[in-house]
């Protein structure tokens, strides 16, 4: 399993930009849970949650979730069909600059069986 990101560079702040996180090398199952979700590191800080999608088995859609500093400015969603998830940025701050990780994680129950992370992309937001 693969998992690639792309989308990142520089932008001035009040730009937007849009990540893309594809996934390859998967074959979902009905029966799995599927927690795909962003994180970001910022220069000197550890890993911090930005946003996630969750979907059921073979579902095309499922609840998102925010971290409060980007509600309202970024919006994740995903291309079932093509196992890509892709993180619309918004209005963005220099707060976030950060190397940005997309991952997946696969649930059976509660119980997380599997996980596949990327390597990161950076994202800098010049004021």
């Amino acid at each position: 399993v693969r998992v690639m990101e792309s989308g990142g560079g520089m932008v001035q702040a009040g730009g937007s930009a849009r990540l893309s996180c594809a996934v390859s090398g998967m074959t979902r199952y009905q029966y799995y849970r599927y927690d795909m979700s962003w994180y970001r590191a910022p220069p000197g800080k550890g890993r911090e949650f930005v946003s996630n999608i969750v979907i059921d088995g073979l579902d095309s859609g499922g609840a998102t979730t925010y971290a409060g500093s980007v509600q309202g400015r970024f919006i994740i969603s995903q291309d079932n069909a093509n196992n890509t998830i892709y993180l619309q940025m918004n209005d963005l701050k220099p707060e976030d600059t950060a190397m940005y990780y997309c991952g997946i994680e696969l649930y059976l129950g509660y119980r997380r069986v599997d996980q596949y992370w990327g390597q990161g992309i950076q994202v800098t937001v010049s004021s």
